[in-house]
């Protein structure tokens, strides 16, 4: 009896480990992908675009290169239609707030002091596909391009498969249909099709200088902005992450910067009438 159960024991072992090591489709066609990826987050009428979003929660704001530390306080996320609001507010005289919108036009990042705005506002509005194309917040926002592809007609180019944080994700390559600087690329989770990561990436080459000994001293500058997604719960319906990570980096020579943004999602709103005013934020 005990040979038995030691044959069952390695038999159910062996499927585990079998069901565990199962490699991933990295065959799949991105419109499928991106399929699977919208009946993750919820159901056509819970998922439509006029369908408001307000959603509040704590933010806690590192500064951990070309800053002062820790600044933290309340956060929202909105968004309606196209438009897009990302604000903060902070317990610092120095940093007070963050406040950038997308008004179905144009990006605006309003000043905290004349002429002064945050490194990340500075990139936001010299990058402003990552609003404007609905990009920003993924699938916590209305404007999520994924949603409506034959409005954006982004193209879109499967990219394979990776690992992160110890699970699997498919890689897609984003591109706006007018272009960009930008490189980005989008990630979703293997298991569940949710949308788990965006990259944007933004290389500076180096400039020319007058002379061989200018241009020797020269750098390039290379941004990059790291979008995560994590602790998936249901929400109005809908399936939407809780905790929203934002890592900017500014890789150069004189003035390097690295910030990590963290904000814990906590009360979710929908269908409230946001006035058009809201997405103007420089006002």
């Amino acid at each position: 009896m005990r040979s038995i159960a030691v044959i069952l024991c390695l038999a159910l072992f062996a499927n585990l480990f079998g069901a565990a090591a199962r490699p991933v489709d990295d065959k799949i066609k991105v419109e499928d992908l991106i399929a699977r990826h919208v009946e993750a987050i919820g159901t056509a009428e819970a998922r439509r675009s006029n369908r408001s979003r307000v959603i509040a929660g704590t933010s806690l704001m590192n500064l951990r290169t070309g800053g002062r530390g820790n600044v933290t306080g309340p956060a929202l996320f909105a968004s309606q239609d196209e438009k897009v609001l990302l604000k903060a507010e902070f317990t610092t005289a120095g940093y007070p707030f963050e406040r950038i919108g997308f008004d179905g036009q144009k990006v605006h990042a309003r000043q905290y002091a004349p002429g002064a705005r945050s490194p990340l506002a500075e990139f936001f509005l010299s990058q402003d596909a990552i609003f404007s194309e609905g990009l920003i917040g993924g699938a916590l926002s209305s404007a999520w391009p994924l949603l409506n592809l034959s409005a954006r007609q982004p193209k879109l180019q499967y990219a394979g498969i990776e690992k992160i944080k110890g699970r699997q994700v498919h890689k897609v390559k984003y591109m706006p249909r007018q272009g960009s600087e930008l490189k980005i690329t989008l990630f979703f989770d293997a298991a569940t099709f949710y949308h788990v990561r965006t990259d944007y990436e933004r290389v500076i080459p180096a400039a020319m200088g007058a002379t061989p000994g200018e241009s020797a001293s020269q750098r390039e500058v290379r941004y990059k902005l790291v979008e995560e997604f994590s602790d998936f719960r249901p929400e109005g319906g809908l399936t939407l992450p809780h905790k929203y990570n934002l890592q900017f980096s500014v890789f150069q020579a004189n003035n390097p910067l690295a910030l990590d943004w963290t904000i814990d999602l906590e009360k979710f709103t929908f269908d409230y009438p946001i006035p058009a005013k809201e997405f103007v934020t420089d006002n």
